[in-house]
């Protein structure tokens, strides 16, 4: 039976907020979320717009995401596919939501605000890597900020040796262009040229 109303969901959930679950959300990047979100080299950067939603990895090395201050991220846009779903998206819908990883640690933080995209060579050059700037920068005005359970993590055993798949009993890029072409694309050339590729092609 699907639940339709907010009155019907409630029933089935205790829905009083502790005061740790209210008191963790913030209007701003307290001290504590900008030492989670500089140690943070992985985060899902939720968009969406006309043509849908996007959920989209952006990680480089650990504070990638930079905190301007304390209610302003910067997010430079790094070599990709080209395929541009979250920065159209912004285009005509600039809120954001972003979910920040850390390997090793239960605790993940999430972010709500709105960006814009920028081209302003300044802000460019201060995100070089190895002398190769982003493309563009989304500029983040944070709205709100707050940790999230550890349960997830926890349940999902993420960083547990145990819990790691060996990723050749997984299907390869390769492996799927292949299928999703009906063979137009040789999965096992795509694989092969692409480890030499990437590292080219990271920044």
């Amino acid at each position: 039976m699907a639940i339709e109303t907010i009155e019907e969901l409630e029933t089935l959930y205790d829905a009083r907020i502790s005061d740790a679950a209210r008191l963790k959300e913030t209007d701003r990047i307290i001290a504590p979320y900008a030492r989670l979100i500089e140690a943070s080299p992985f985060a899902i950067l939720a968009t969406s717009g006309p043509e849908g939603l996007d959920c989209s990895p952006r990680g480089d090395r650990p504070g990638f995401l930079k905190v301007q201050d304390d209610r302003t991220l910067v997010l430079p846009d790094r070599k990709g596919n080209n395929r541009l779903d979250s920065l159209r998206n912004i285009l005509n819908d600039p809120r954001v939501a972003l979910l920040f990883l850390i390997p090793g640690s239960s605790t993940t933080l999430r972010v709500n605000g709105r960006a814009v995209i920028s081209d302003d060579p300044v802000l460019l050059e201060s995100l070089a890597i190895d002398d190769k700037l982003p493309k563009t920068a989304l500029v983040i005005s944070v709205e709100t900020v707050y940790f999230q359970c550890a349960r997830a993590v926890l349940r999902a055993g993420l960083w547990d040796s145990d819990s790691q798949v060996d990723p050749k009993s997984l299907p390869s890029a390769g492996d799927i262009l292949e299928a999703a072409s009906d063979a137009r694309i040789n999965g096992e050339s795509f694989d092969r040229d692409w480890a030499e590729r990437a590292v080219k092609t990271l920044w």
